[in-house]
């Protein structure tokens, strides 16, 4: 199967094109993103805890709070039932801590990933069951445990689902249901987190704490402390930093700068974080190192350091997370090559418009993330698959215009479950029904892609000059920060530059001096030595940046991509 061979530079609009105002440059990113309207712009721009919206407006919370009250009366157990990634072992982490404060009797489960799957299971509600809890809590996952939310009731436990992943046709017979995507919820935000959720109900449990009186004898909380959990799960799940996760997050980078948590610090210790956090160093540095135990083994060691308030305890824990890391980069790195080899040389692959693979070597905790890099490369909807006696564990990571979720939908017959959401998703199937699924999921696929969505594209939010490119654009820029998904740092393009020197770093990065109108730049594009250039003169897309080398610092540009030039 071939890579696309070149990218595709989409400019957003025509407006203030060629500009070297850069006082234009912040409107024309915010009008990029669809925020227009003063009130947009300003909440946007300055975001604040008020922007948060009222809980209770959200379908299920009333009858969830109404049941935890009930429970703090009466000493009954709570049980928090997590997923074992970062956003569920931070909503875990999250209503264990906020529950002890608030002095409701709790307790927690995690599946094993290689053991248990995905999700509630009936063995999660017997554990549940055999630690004396009455409710039971799940937060990023039971949307569609639908007999499993039977069994709660034939144990005798009340179940409260909290869960931001797609609805099936039918909902869980539970308690209380918390998902601002089913039907007749009217939350104004509905794509938090399965974190941001939990932290949601943090803040309505409090708020009817208050207007009972319990604060009158014992502490009331400060959610704002919270934010850090909230911000690791919500940044790492890649939702998008817009609306009300756009407050978690950069208030959440607050509290993670804040060195309040020491299982936190210990955590930024071992991923040499130093500083103050940004969402970059929650998506590549701490979020992957708590991710790897629940990749690996038990995620509990993760829900323990962000608990923790012993410092020995968090730095063993800490230390044991980069470990499993590194072992987890280690097995990623041959997974992937593996799977490049196998789509270079396997002929049946050819002409596919989905790519679907399984193999009986791969480790299921790690295939979502070779999943991300085919995809990378390869710019098509990706499902690797585990197989171990005769079932496989799947993980598929999509390209923006095409929904796997809806895709799994549209093959269920061939699967055991399935669940997720529109780039992310994960499943279960026979071994047997492979060939079928790959025949029904790559049709699907054919007939809602054209050749040109599987050419990858480069969102572009201005062409400006060199003279634009000075610390006041790199301060305008800095004021959209958190980025991340959906709101991504701006790109930008200039055209016509002269290479006045070019070296290669580590046989991998390209170094770069250019040069156009009397001002000279430094740039720098990762993983770019290979990249074919005809001729001295290019066109870059690059974002800007600060670099700091021996107390130093410059501006830089980093290359998005790079393009030969006829110097206009």
């Amino acid at each position: 199967m071939d890579m696309p061979k070149e990218r595709r530079w989409r400019l957003k609009s025509e407006v203030a094109q060629n500009t070297t105002v850069t006082g234009s440059i912040l409107a024309k990113v915010l009008e990029n993103r669809g925020i227009t309207s003063p009130d947009d712009i300003r909440s946007f721009l300055n975001p604040s805890l008020a922007d948060l919206s009222d809980p209770f407006l959200m379908k299920g919370v009333t009858e969830a709070v109404d049941r935890l009250i009930a429970a703090k009366r009466t000493g009954e157990i709570v049980c928090i039932h997590g997923d074992y990634d970062v956003d569920g072992v931070s909503a875990v982490a999250l209503l264990t801590a906020f529950f002890r404060a608030v002095a409701i009797p709790v307790c927690y489960v995690i599946p094993k990933r290689l053991e248990d799957g995905y999700g509630l299971s009936t063995d999660g509600v017997d554990e549940a069951v055999r630690l004396g809890a009455k409710v039971l809590i799940t937060v990023d996952c039971g949307i569609t445990s639908v007999n499993e939310a039977a069994y709660c009731l034939d144990r005798g436990i009340d179940l409260i689902i909290t869960d931001h992943h797609t609805p099936g046709e039918l909902l869980p017979s539970a308690l209380a249901v918390i998902n601002p995507l089913q039907p007749g919820c009217a939350a104004p935000f509905n794509k938090l987190a399965g974190v941001g959720l939990a932290f949601k109900l943090a803040m309505a449990i409090r708020s009817r704490m208050r207007a009972e009186g319990y604060f009158d004898s014992i502490a009331e909380p400060n959610l704002r402390e919270y934010l850090d959990l909230a911000a690791l799960g919500t940044i790492a799940d890649l939702v998008p930093l817009v609306g009300e996760n756009r407050v978690i997050a950069a208030f959440g980078l607050k509290e993670l700068s804040a060195r309040r948590r020491i299982g936190i610090n210990a955590l930024k210790a071992v991923s040499s974080v130093n500083g103050d956090v940004t969402a970059g160093d929650v998506g590549f540095r701490l979020a992957p190192r708590l991710n790897a135990s629940g990749r690996l083994d038990d995620a509990k060691r993760g829900v323990e350091l962000l608990l923790t308030s012993e410092i020995e305890t968090a730095d063993a824990l800490a230390d044991e997370l980069d470990s499993a890391n590194s072992e987890r980069q280690q097995i990623e790195k041959e997974i992937l090559a593996d799977a490049l080899e196998r789509l270079q040389s396997d002929s049946t692959l050819n002409g596919r418009t989905a790519i679907v693979m399984a193999s009986d070597s791969w480790h299921p905790g790690v295939i979502g993330i070779v999943a991300s890099r085919v995809v990378e490369r390869y710019f098509r909807p990706t499902v690797l698959i585990a197989l171990q006696n005769g079932i496989g564990k799947g993980s598929g990571r999509s390209i923006p215009v095409f929904h796997l979720y809806k895709a799994l939908a549209a093959s269920s017959e061939h699967l055991l479950n399935f669940g997720g959401h529109q780039q992310a998703a994960g499943l279960t199937i026979s071994e047997d029904k492979l060939n079928l699924f790959y025949g029904d999921f790559d049709s699907y696929a054919a007939a809602m892609l054209s050749e040109e969505d599987l050419v990858p594209q480069i969102n572009v939010d201005a062409e400006i000059s060199v003279a634009g490119i000075d610390e006041s654009l790199l301060e305008e820029i800095n004021q959209l920060r958190p980025f991340g998904m959906g709101n991504p740092e701006p790109v930008f393009l200039v055209r016509g530059l002269e290479i006045a020197d070019s070296r290669v770093l580590k046989d991998a990065h390209l170094k770069l001096r250019l040069k156009k109108d009397g001002k000279v730049l430094d740039a720098i594009g990762f993983n770019m030595a290979k990249v074919n250039i005809s001729g001295n003169m290019v066109d870059i897309l690059f974002t800007v940046d600060r670099n700091e080398w021996n107390g130093r610092v410059t501006m830089q540009l980093k290359l998005k991509d790079i393009r030969s030039s006829d110097g206009a």
